[in-house]
């Protein structure tokens, strides 16, 4: 049922929950977890090009870092894993990778701010409302 999982992943130390969940998941069904990190440059569109450069080049070793923890994780849990780096709207390129890699699962992480207010992150609701897989969604809380 499940062959291809998509884990979006973010800088955060707080993702290894999520991993080990999707790592039981493709485990279970020798299934290929696709990790993927999109760089959100949208912030910085209004600063001159040398510091959107600054700021894109440090968000892309971020994004390098958290891909190299994830792998390390999967393939730790003998899972098989790729990865891949995105730029742009995080919700529209979680979505975008997902038709294109024909993933059958989405498992994610959402953040616990403002929980009284809306259950889900704005990229993760986006995700849950647009996806047409399952989307299993983890509230996760900084370490």
């Amino acid at each position: 049922m499940y062959d291809r999982i998509l884990v979006p992943t973010d800088e955060s130390e707080s993702m290894s929950r999520v991993y080990e969940h999707a790592a039981d998941i493709a485990a279970r069904r020798d299934a290929t977890v696709h990790v993927l990190y999109v760089l959100d440059d949208r912030a910085f569109l209004t600063l001159d090009e040398e510091m959107q450069d600054e700021a894109t080049e440090q968000l892309r070793e971020g994004g390098d870092a958290a891909l190299a923890r994830a792998t390390e994780q999967f393939e730790d849990a003998g899972v098989s894993v790729e990865t891949a780096t995105r730029e742009g709207d995080p919700a529209e390129e979680i979505l975008t990778y997902a038709d294109e890699a024909a993933v059958d699962l989405v498992v994610m992480g959402t953040r616990r701010e403002n929980f009284e207010q809306t259950m889900l992150g704005s990229v993760s609701r986006q995700v849950v409302e647009s996806a047409d897989v399952p989307v299993l969604t983890m509230s996760v809380a900084e370490e």
